[in-house]
């Protein structure tokens, strides 16, 4: 499976393995950049984020935890959290509005901030409660999918394999969960 061999592979990326880091690269760098240019909006600084990313990967190899997610999970979140660094740093980014909820706000305001307030900790933990209850209105199977593609990173077929349905089913499964999931946060 493709998440056991990148596991592997960051094994050995955090023994400092330079030939682990030119296999790592071909296995997950589709995927990364897609992920790239969705959240920065431009092809071209996704490509220079995504050797960020591989250098990142180098160097926080050891950190990664096999108990705590999957390997492809891990490194789709480093490369999420790098994206959202170049995001922040954006001056220009400020004033990107989105409506969530019903209300309006900046698209950067949804985005954790490690110095927080206790009033803006509050509010991010009520929609993180409503996102909860919103997902335990979802079938299990379907929100167990949803979680193994958009938190641990899983493809389609990874996901169709995992839960024995074709791959069109999947992508049938995911499209109607999030939809609902929307609905639902839109109530």
């Amino acid at each position: 499976m493709l998440t056991d061999d990148i596991s592997a592979l960051l094994t050995r990326l955090a023994n400092k393995d330079r030939a682990a880091l030119g296999q790592l690269y071909p296995k997950v760098a589709s995927k990364l950049l897609g992920l790239l240019t969705r959240m920065l909006g431009d092809r071209d600084e996704a490509e220079d984020a995504l050797q960020e990313v591989i250098i990142r990967l180098w160097q926080r190899a050891a950190t990664y935890d096999p108990q705590k997610g999957t390997a492809m999970g891990w490194v789709c979140a480093i490369a999420r959290n790098h994206a959202l660094d170049r995001l922040r740093a954006r001056p220009a980014a400020r004033g990107h509005r989105i409506v969530t909820g019903g209300e309006e706000m900046d698209v950067l305001d949804t985005i954790a901030d490690p110095a927080m307030g206790v009033e803006d900790q509050t509010m991010l933990r009520a929609r993180m409660q409503a996102v909860v209850a919103c997902f335990d209105e979802l079938p299990e199977d379907r929100a167990r999918a949803v979680k193994g593609a958009y938190l641990m990173g899983l493809s389609y077929q990874e996901l169709a394999t995992k839960f024995d349905v074709p791959l069109n089913t999947m992508r049938t499964w995911l499209r109607r969960a999030l939809i609902s999931l929307r609905e639902c946060l839109d109530r």
